[in-house]
């Protein structure tokens, strides 16, 4: 376990990050009907997006490629324009409760430019179903099904120098559970012959049960979670009937000892309610025989890596880069 800091008693937020998360988290509250559907339209006032820019940005040049217009799945393209071949591919699922966001929402934009530029690596950002209008599993099915575009049009769709054979998922909070369980589902139908799965950075994952964990009860007013904003978004999401000990929320239902599951990174944030299940999550990989390293930033929130003003967020992308390093030479070790 890797920790950055010395842990303080109470959450610090510069001004300008808590007038961001304050309008984040009104405008999505806002947006949640009692009867569990969302007000998509009022959300728009207030989604800013980001459109594809061909033409490089600090380095780092994007576009969009559609995979099935039927469900609106598609994905953006973060291209860094470095010299070297077999640059690694990070496949990448937003978060935002599995109800809200898009690869094209401006802070996912920029955090997606931010790992091309530093790692380096190609960047795929993917833009699946929404819950409630699309229940488990239209997220992991979107998931899979654009990695098999991409083993399928690789030789179209990525640069020369592009490597699947070094291919990583990445996700934070309900992206790093789809990251998870589109992994599972790789593991387990074995159908690439171009993509290799080889590490899965997962950043402060959005896992549960019915039970309430320490962290939950006692970090009361933290940003963006709390208990009954991740219960709503579990009720979008999951089956009708399933509770929070469903599989796609509560990871350790299943036994993953036979699958060749990839080395795994947890990012935990201190001051975040949901950091017991993601604990719980590495020490299950761990129980499991799989490699998997704790990564705790005590003095943190959740979902703060994607506001760069903060030096932590800088700290990730660095602690990413390493994990990514080193899985890379592992390869050829």
């Amino acid at each position: 376990m890797a920790t950055e800091s010395q842990p303080i008693q109470k959450l610090a937020i510069p001004l300008k990050t808590r007038i961001a998360l304050t309008v984040i988290s009104t405008f999505t509250d806002n947006a949640q009907r009692p009867d569990g559907s969302i007000n998509r339209r009022f959300l728009r006032l207030f989604d800013f997006r980001a459109p594809p820019n061909p033409k490089p940005i600090n380095t780092v040049s994007s576009s969009d490629f559609v995979v099935d217009p039927s469900r609106d799945l598609w994905f953006r393209l973060f291209t860094p324009h470095v010299s070297g071949d077999r640059i690694p591919v990070v496949v990448f699922f937003h978060g935002g409760g599995f109800c809200f966001l898009s690869p094209n929402a401006r802070p996912y934009d920029n955090v997606c430019r931010r790992f091309a530029r530093k790692l380096p690596a190609y960047v795929i950002s993917v833009n699946y179903r929404l819950a409630p209008e699309h229940r488990y599993p239209a997220q992991y099915d979107d998931g899979f099904d654009v990695l098999k575009y991409l083993e399928e049009n690789h030789g179209t769709v990525l640069p020369a120098n592009a490597d699947l054979s070094r291919c990583f998922f990445a996700g934070d909070s309900a992206g790093g559970n789809i990251a998870h369980n589109v992994a599972l589902r790789v593991c387990r139908e074995r159908c690439f012959t171009a993509m290799r799965l080889v590490g899965l950075i997962s950043i402060q994952p959005y896992f549960g049960g019915e039970e309430r964990t320490e962290a939950e009860k006692r970090l009361v007013g933290m940003p963006l979670v709390s208990p009954d904003r991740t219960d709503w978004c579990w009720r979008a999401m999951l089956p009708e009937g399933s509770n929070r000990d469903h599989e796609a929320a509560k990871p350790s239902v299943v036994d993953i000892s036979d699958l060749d599951y990839p080395e795994t990174m947890v990012v935990v944030a201190g001051f975040d309610p949901l950091r017991d299940w993601q604990r719980s999550y590495c020490e299950w990989l761990k129980l499991s025989g799989k490699g998997a390293t704790l990564i705790e930033f005590p003095n943190m929130f959740h979902a703060f890596y994607i506001f760069p003003e903060l030096p932590e967020s800088g700290q990730l992308i660095e602690r990413i880069k390493d994990f990514v390093g080193k899985r890379v030479a592992s390869l050829s070790a």
